[in-house]
């Protein structure tokens, strides 16, 4: 071998002992190491979602009710707020079982309470949404959206034919002008 060949080897050798040196072994995560804290692992377990810390999901678990941002409207007839839901061990709340709830607080009917648009924070344990407490059946029917009363069961859904029907019978109707439109094709004469 070349006395070049020789030199190029002995400082790759003593680079890859430098290296080895250096390499610190891979520390374990641990509770007392501030610089690597220890996370739980999320594990995915028969559809339900459990953590290292034993958390069950239970339906019945108690569900904490806070409101902000209380308005009472008088014009429209009803007390408006934002509502944070505050839901540990559970999935999240339905909102039938928020109206009952917010019903018993604002001592009224369920049927005059409505809730929407409520989002779950990211890592559960709490929901945001919007309440509307209303002095009657009557204010509540109203003065809410119709799709929301659908929701709650007080107004039946309008059933109406698909969009693509409408704008096939649009269409078939644009063929003729005038009076002919509402009465069809003309017969022809024999």
């Amino acid at each position: 071998p070349s006395p070049q060949r020789l030199h190029n080897e002995t400082k790759r050798k003593a680079k890859l002992k430098r290296s080895a040196s250096r390499a610190r072994p891979e520390r374990q995560p641990s509770l007392d190491n501030p610089r690597r804290p220890f996370l739980p692992v999320i594990l995915a377990v028969g559809g339900s979602v459990s953590s290292t810390y034993n958390t069950t999901i239970m339906a019945d678990a108690p569900v904490t009710l806070r409101t902000r941002k209380f308005i009472r409207n008088p014009l429209l007839a009803r007390k408006q707020m934002v509502v944070d839901v505050l839901h540990p061990n559970r999935a999240n709340v339905s909102k039938d079982e928020l109206r009952e709830k917010l019903a018993d607080l604002y001592k009224s009917n369920k049927d005059q309470v409505s809730v929407f648009g409520f989002r779950t924070q990211y890592g559960g344990g709490k929901s945001t949404g919007f309440a509307m407490v209303y002095d009657s059946q009557e204010a509540l029917k109203k003065f809410e959206p119709h799709y929301r009363l659908v929701r709650i069961g007080a107004a039946s859904k309008i059933e109406k034919p698909s969009r693509q029907q409408r704008k096939q019978r649009k269409n078939r109707s644009k063929k003729f002008r005038g009076t002919a439109k509402t009465k069809g094709p003309k017969k022809s004469k024999d």
